[in-house]
């Protein structure tokens, strides 16, 4: 049994806690959190100890792994900390928003040699998995073009957009620019990046980036395009369309249920799932599963501190690009 110390009670910290009572091989023993009463408002949840100093709970020899689910400019020194501590960790994306940080972060892990795991939990879907298994199994011969529309029905409060400027590539893209590196098993050499402001002063008071659009050329010479918005009125729009020499694969959205209702009104189905906790619920259940069973079997857990570092550099150089409005070259 897999002991966890979750850090972050908000927001994504609640799914992991949820998930992690759910498993039968890891148990949530510590909430730790700088908001104390929303540490123990959680951790009485499912049985676990609470607190805001995180050195305690790393001293407990009970804990043998740490979920971070704090905002991204507080992960590197949990990250080192926990690392000294002898702990495994799960960080949610991005590891940081400075790339110093996370270089730091990297050579104590290497140090320290800490299980390291980042939360993509996109791999993980079972339909996006199908469509990776299918690229790999040929069935498209050579990927020439790749398409993800990642579009979430709104915007984060602004709190939190004042707190990751282009959090847009920072916080969403992220996880495409991930996909991408996954599913062509190559790396981009280019960036050329674009942004807007389409919501009004109201929605995006601070006017950061809520619409953008990216092309990639990767080393093996496909192109992907992304698109992204903040203002899909009609649910959490993610597709992804693979084009190839020998055809084409397509994971599409996912509604409560398949019923289509035919009447003299014309043919109703159910909406988009609203949001990512709901498109993704098998993901974040998923991905739990494999880093348990890598811990447990002393394994490395399936996307390392690399997937992470290479997903951040393909959004530092996009916002790069969207200020300068000129491509940016990539390291393949």
């Amino acid at each position: 049994m897999i002991q966890f110390c979750l850090v972050g009670a908000g927001f994504i910290g609640p799914v992991h806690a949820a998930n992690l009572a759910a498993h039968t091989g890891a148990r949530l023993a510590w909430v730790v959190d700088l908001n104390l009463p929303a540490a123990k408002a959680l951790a009485d949840r499912y049985g676990a100890r609470a607190g805001s100093d995180l050195a305690a709970a790393l001293a407990d020899p009970a804990v043998d792994a740490v979920i971070i689910c704090t905002p991204p400019r507080t992960h590197s020194p949990i990250i080192e900390a926990t690392a000294r501590a002898g702990k495994a960790i799960f960080c949610e994306k991005p590891i940081d928003l400075d790339m110093a940080k996370v270089d730091a972060c990297g050579r104590i892990l290497q140090q320290t040699r800490t299980p390291f795991f980042v939360g993509f939990n996109r791999r993980f879907d079972p339909t996006h998995r199908a469509l990776h298994d299918a690229i790999r199994a040929g069935e498209i011969g050579r990927p020439e073009m790749l398409i993800l529309s990642s579009r979430d029905p709104e915007i984060s409060p602004p709190d939190y957009v004042a707190a990751m400027p282009y959090g847009i590539f920072y916080d969403t893209m992220i996880h495409d620019f991930d996909m991408v590196r996954w599913l062509l098993q190559d790396e981009p050499v280019e960036i050329f990046a674009r942004t807007a402001c389409m919501l009004d002063a109201k929605e995006n008071p601070h006017r950061d980036p809520d619409t953008a659009m990216v092309v990639l050329k990767m080393a093996g010479g496909a192109l992907v395009h992304i698109n992204s918005s903040f203002r899909a009125v009609y649910g959490y729009d993610q597709r992804i369309e693979a084009f190839g020499e020998k055809g084409m694969l397509i994971s599409g959205n996912q509604q409560a249920t398949t019923v289509e209702r035919h009447g003299r009104d014309g043919i109703r189905r159910d909406p988009l799932l609203y949001f990512f906790i709901d498109r993704y619920t098998q993901s974040y259940r998923r991905e739990l599963d494999a880093f348990v069973q890598a811990i447990a079997a002393n394994a490395a857990p399936p996307i390392g501190f690399d997937d992470g570092r290479r997903a951040l550099m393909i959004a530092e150089a996009g916002v790069q690009s969207a200020k300068t409005g000129v491509p940016v070259a990539l390291s393949a």
